[in-house]
């Protein structure tokens, strides 16, 4: 790692909402890239609103963004035979595991010391369950995984505030087409 990936940090980002608090304090610290890698959203005209919205933002704070392919079949390989399995779950424990695995690759092939995710200022999302993903996902890569719970202190009021502020569409879903089924299915 050169002296200079030291202070860079490569931020996973899951949506618009999610991302403007969460970099507002990072940027405190660190040069921060935004890193958008989402296969798990489905359909794909969901996928490509969520990051027009990512796009729009980054574009008007001048944030860096790397956009992750939308490898859906591997998504789907990764998450096979979990397809029923509740909500916060295993099946989400895996998927987090996929997105922070290619978040902190990605943050070791551009030589950036740092990688993070904007997914624990959800407050349906386990910080501590996420935090443990993307240490060991740092671990793998020997990159360093800044360790959060966003939501706390008003976090996630705050991440709904700039979500206003910024009009940023709000999705109803985490996004997975089994969440979507769940949602309309009442289960």
């Amino acid at each position: 790692m050169t002296p200079d990936a030291r202070k860079q940090l490569l931020l996973h980002v899951c949506c618009a909402p999610c991302a403007p608090h969460v970099i507002e304090l990072l940027q405190q610290e660190f040069a921060l890239t935004a890193f958008f890698y989402n296969p798990n959203i489905h359909p794909q005209e969901e996928y490509a609103r969520r990051l027009a919205e990512v796009e729009r933002y980054c574009r008007e704070r001048a944030i860096a963004l790397v956009t992750g392919e939308y490898d859906t079949d591997r998504w789907f390989s990764a998450v096979q035979g979990m397809e029923e399995l509740p909500e916060g779950g295993l099946r989400c424990e895996r998927c987090y595991r996929f997105r922070l695995e290619k978040t902190a690759q990605t943050a070791q092939a551009r030589d950036m010391g740092h990688c993070a995710t904007t997914l624990t200022v959800s407050p349906y999302k386990k910080a501590t369950v996420i935090n443990r993903i993307g240490r060991a996902a740092g671990e793998q890569y020997d990159r360093i995984f800044h360790e959060a719970d966003f939501k706390k202190h008003d976090g996630f009021k705050k991440s709904c505030e700039l979500s206003r502020h910024y009009n940023f569409y709000r999705q109803t879903y985490c996004g997975c087409i089994y969440s979507i089924f769940r949602d309309r299915t009442g289960g």
